[in-house]
């Protein structure tokens, strides 16, 4: 098949949508399919996919921005333009931005159109302030955000939540597809610890080692964390790996009286990530419960790390019974880290646990082959 993704998104960089993004794109890719994404012009380049970008702006930040009502008007030409060249036999969008010009353009092509669901366009809005609570726009957003998910033939979400949130938009069942985050297990696999990359980092020897991989912003608990450490007895490592906001974290760690415990190293190559997890003894999720899925989980369960999560339907899903849970509070959030730190040795059992989970049903093959059937199934 000829499939033309569309994903109005600075892609690509090192965090979760644009990873999703890569991963299920590349590996249809190697399943024999043609693959062309159209993107917004800022971001890196894919080495091994045919990325076309539209004009505008080369400098985004991450989340809401009124940017990107330009760039989508740039955009949709772009895509229309690449249709009628690429002539697809799918087509293909992510985000509710993507929807709307997918809804437009797979009408006019009269082609099958399936839509990739990561969450609630409104409810990320509100996550990064971009709307208040009380604006006038928030209702009609709502509409909007609704009709456009009704649209497309097929919706592929990420959580059996997002699949459950879509039922009651008024969404057949049999257009709802779960589809979760994955992984490659080949390249986040278990691996001795470097010795020099800890030392070069200051990791503490004689302390054990927390990690955090991904987006540092209110919203993924990055708050609720440091407030956490900061009530431990015991000093740990906290290596937190990711952007933006170093700066805020970095004055909040030294607020809370931690910061000799707290290593940012601001963002990591996604292929040199496997190596810094590896100095870790227990993996961390502290994003706060919402709409969206949490593929960070899965590097870490790939590796066998131990994995401590916010209580939350998504973790729960992929984690199961070998996950570590707390509330989303740092009192409970400083039990659990006091708990798990108690019986690290025992937790291995656990991580291994979890990386049997992801061979068994976590891997980008698997996505392919699930995406492949209900591309085929559209006609």
């Amino acid at each position: 098949m000829r499939i033309l993704a569309i994903a109005p998104t600075a892609f690509y960089n090192d965090y979760g949508c644009h990873i999703r993004i890569r991963g299920q794109l590349c590996s249809l890719q190697a399943r024999g399919h043609t693959i062309r994404l159209i993107t917004y012009p800022a971001g890196r380049d894919v080495a091994e996919l045919d990325v076309v970008r539209g004009p505008g702006l080369r400098q985004m930040p991450v989340g809401s921005s009124r940017r990107k009502l330009l760039l989508d008007a740039l955009l949709g030409p772009a895509v229309l333009q690449q249709a009628l060249r690429f002539r697809p036999h799918v087509v293909y969008t992510y985000l509710h931005e993507g929807m709307l010009m997918g809804a437009m353009l797979a009408s006019w092509l009269r082609k099958p159109w399936a839509a990739d669901y990561q969450g609630s366009l409104t409810a990320e809005m509100l996550t990064h302030h971009f709307l208040r609570p009380h604006s006038i726009w928030l209702r009609p957003l709502q509409w909007l955000e609704h009709w456009l998910e009704r649209r497309p033939q097929a919706v592929l979400a990420s959580t059996e939540q997002g699949v459950q949130t879509l039922r009651t938009h008024g969404i057949e069942a049999q257009r709802l597809h779960h589809l979760p985050d994955a992984v490659d297990p080949e390249l986040f696999h278990p691996q001795e610890r470097d010795a020099g990359l800890a030392g070069r980092l200051g990791l503490h020897p004689g302390r054990p080692t927390l990690v955090y991989l991904g987006l540092l912003a209110s919203y993924q608990g990055i708050d609720l964390l440091l407030h956490a450490v900061a009530r431990l007895a015991q000093p740990v490592n906290l290596l937190l790996m990711g952007f933006p906001h170093e700066r805020r974290y970095k004055k909040l760690a030294q607020t809370l009286g931690i910061a000799e415990q707290v290593i940012l190293t601001g963002a990591i190559p996604y292929v040199q990530a496997p190596r810094y997890l590896a100095l870790g003894q227990l993996a961390l999720s502290p994003k706060l419960p919402g709409s969206e899925g949490s593929g960070k989980l899965l590097p870490y369960m790939s590796m066998a790390l131990p994995v401590l999560a916010t209580e939350s339907p998504a973790h729960r899903a992929y984690l199961a019974e070998d996950g570590l849970f707390a509330a989303p509070q740092p009192d409970a959030w400083a039990r659990a880290l006091h708990d798990a730190l108690a019986r690290l040795p025992t937790l291995r059992l656990r991580g291994q646990g979890l990386r049997e989970r992801v061979l068994q049903r976590y891997t980008w093959q698997h996505t392919a082959a699930q995406m492949e059937r209900v591309f085929r199934a559209l006609g």
